[in-house]
């Protein structure tokens, strides 16, 4: 086992050594020639700059010419928008049922006619409260009074306080409803939204 131990020991400095003293270097003639950097200019171009026009001389040197890196290009999240804090809370105008059933009725309203016509109604308030109105091809009426839903003197949908609902299309079969709420101002926190 001694032995063994031995023979390999052996090998191994005779294979460290050759490492560190026999093979070839970097440079010399067995390992190959040393690769030129990229804005180094090689023998026979270096002769055709000497007799070329500065025209082509310039042409030539800037095809040596480092670039600069790509730029890096950053993405930036837009912000959400703000959500002010709510205001003076006003009373139901327009019906006693509560708010967030009226909401969903008019969310099951855009929901019906879009499986009616393969899509959601699109426009403003008043194009789309139009359009479930009965201002369609099959002059379907998704309008229900008696759930709450309301339309002002300027054809619009109302929420339960008398304020628009905004209508933001998602995509063609998803829509957002916001409600004012009861401070009657969009975008604060006390507007109810779905979709």
């Amino acid at each position: 086992m001694k032995k063994w131990l031995a023979v390999t020991a052996i090998l191994v400095l005779i294979v460290l050594a050759w490492f560190l003293y026999a093979r070839p270097k970097p440079g010399t003639a067995e390992y190959g020639p040393v690769p030129k950097s990229a804005g180094q200019p090689d023998a026979a171009v270096a002769k055709a700059l000497a007799t070329a026009s500065p025209q082509v001389d310039a042409i030539i040197n800037s095809n040596f010419a480092a670039t600069s890196p790509p730029q890096t290009i950053y993405y930036a999240v837009p912000p959400k928008p703000p959500v002010v804090p709510a205001g003076k809370p006003q009373p139901l105008e327009y019906t006693n049922l509560a708010p967030d059933r009226v909401l969903d009725s008019v969310r099951h309203a855009i929901h019906d006619f879009g499986a009616m016509f393969g899509g959601n109604p699109v426009g403003v308030n008043s194009e789309i409260t139009g359009q479930l109105n009965g201002a369609n091809p099959k002059h379907a009426n998704f309008i229900q009074s008696d759930a709450g839903m309301r339309i002002n003197e300027k054809g619009e949908l109302v929420d339960p306080w008398g304020t628009p609902y905004f209508f933001h299309q998602l995509s063609g079969t998803e829509m957002e409803i916001r409600s004012a709420g009861p401070d009657k101002i969009m975008w604060t926190a006390d507007d109810l939204v779905t979709e």
